[in-house]
């Protein structure tokens, strides 16, 4: 093992820049690697983004909110942003697993205006019992025994955002099959 304890040592092996990039005090910039536009077509490359989620992404990245509604409003102009696009990609990509209830508070949770909610709630609708059926074969497949297994099935629909009108009638139709 070696000791170095002059400087000569340290420039024989490459070291002698090392103070002064030490030393070297640049001010950090605020705004390093990315451009926010960048960043926004990243995420929408990757799926629909409603505009509150990605202005709440783009926030993370830039503490400049007229810069980001700007920016927003230039992809939505460019249709890059689209809530209907949104809307129809969410309910396509989680209706089979939850009810109505639970779709809509998500797309409310997003941003989405009142009028795609609307028409997502008329395209639920028709289908809702088929979905609800389907998660509840997947998960249970046999009616409930008792109070306690009936209690089970009932808080995991619930929790899906199915409404409990929805299991009786799941239920009912088991029984009728019996």
């Amino acid at each position: 093992m070696q000791n170095f304890n002059d400087e000569g040592d340290f420039e024989q092996l490459g070291f002698e820049d090392f103070e002064q990039l030490g030393s070297a005090k640049e001010p950090p910039s605020k705004r390093k690697g990315v451009s926010l536009k960048a960043r926004a077509i990243d995420f929408l490359s990757r799926r629909e983004h409603s505009r509150l989620e990605l202005q709440r992404k783009l926030q993370r990245h830039s503490d400049d909110l007229e810069a980001i509604t700007q920016l927003l409003d230039e992809l939505q102009a460019q249709n890059w942003l689209c809530d209907e696009r949104f809307t129809q990609s969410l309910i396509n990509r989680r209706a089979h697993k939850f009810g109505t209830r639970r779709l809509l508070q998500e797309l409310r949770q997003q941003g989405v205006d009142a009028e795609h909610i609307d028409l997502a709630l008329e395209q639920l609708k028709d289908s809702e019992f088929e979905r609800a059926l389907e998660v509840w074969e997947r998960k249970f497949g046999t009616a409930p025994t008792d109070q306690k297994s009936y209690a089970k099935q009932h808080r995991f629909m619930a929790s899906r955002g199915f409404s409990p009108d929805l299991l009786r009638k799941i239920l009912d139709r088991f029984n009728e099959a019996i």
